[in-house]
């Protein structure tokens, strides 16, 4: 089974629902045959490499709201972290571009340390509140998780991987995605948004159950089954 998550690493929802989506694997007993992609997508493509205000400050900014009512919006999201087990800074969370860092996931995946760089970058900036548009963060991260530091580098000065975003972007519009996190089980099922842990439980074990049918015995049993090719399942 393969799903494929569209999803930006300065996405609030998109570490909940990662968290929830692995709490429903923890419990799925083919696990073990669920291969996760994760694919690129930008909330803010426009966004600045160098710093100049925080998430919430951008938050209030753009939707017009309050420093208050910003801050309470954000503490909503930061108690549904808790309760998935997570501690985050994001009150210190800086607004910056994640392009840089979505070109490192798609070398990660070449590498085959997609998944741990995944969860680093989350943690580096819902955790630690760091800069991951800063090419030394992205670079310490990137080795951290297990890249080749010359690879990283060179990925770093360049545009390499910038088609691949672009293919993901297209590909979630493509199917209708509105926002993230989006996900795309066996390209067939498709869960928009950090939906509960049972929700994601009962589509893996429908698209599992699609994918790999039971097989039907024929008749009531017995040994009239059995002739001289063998017997019947």
């Amino acid at each position: 089974m393969r799903i494929e998550i569209w999803s930006d690493v300065v996405c609030p929802w998109c570490y909940i629902g990662k968290r929830r989506l692995e709490s429903a694997l923890a419990a799925f007993p083919h696990r073990d045959e669920v291969e996760v992609v994760w694919r690129s997508y930008q909330l803010d493509p426009s966004a600045p490499t160098e710093v100049t205000e925080t998430a919430r400050e951008m938050l209030a900014r753009k939707y017009g709201m309050t420093a208050a009512q910003a801050a309470e919006a954000q503490g909503r999201v930061i108690t549904l972290a808790a309760e998935e087990g997570m501690h985050w800074r994001h009150e210190e969370s800086p607004h910056a571009n994640t392009r840089d860092a979505h070109r490192l996931l798609h070398l990660a995946a070449d590498a085959g340390v997609q998944g741990e760089l995944k969860e680093a970058l989350l943690d580096a900036y819902f955790t630690q509140a760091r800069n991951i548009a800063d090419h030394v963060v992205l670079r310490e991260i990137a080795t951290g998780a297990g890249l080749d530091a010359a690879r990283v580098d060179e990925v770093l000065a360049s545009r390499e991987y910038d088609e691949a975003i672009d293919a993901d972007v297209a590909q979630a519009a493509a199917y209708g995605s509105t926002g993230v996190p989006f996900f795309v089980i066996d390209q067939k099922y498709g869960v928009s948004g950090a939906q509960p842990t049972e929700l994601f439980g009962q589509v893996l074990e429908r698209a599992w159950s699609e994918s790999h049918p039971s097989l039907e015995p024929i008749g009531g049993g017995g040994a009239d089954l059995c002739g001289p090719d063998g017997c019947a399942i």
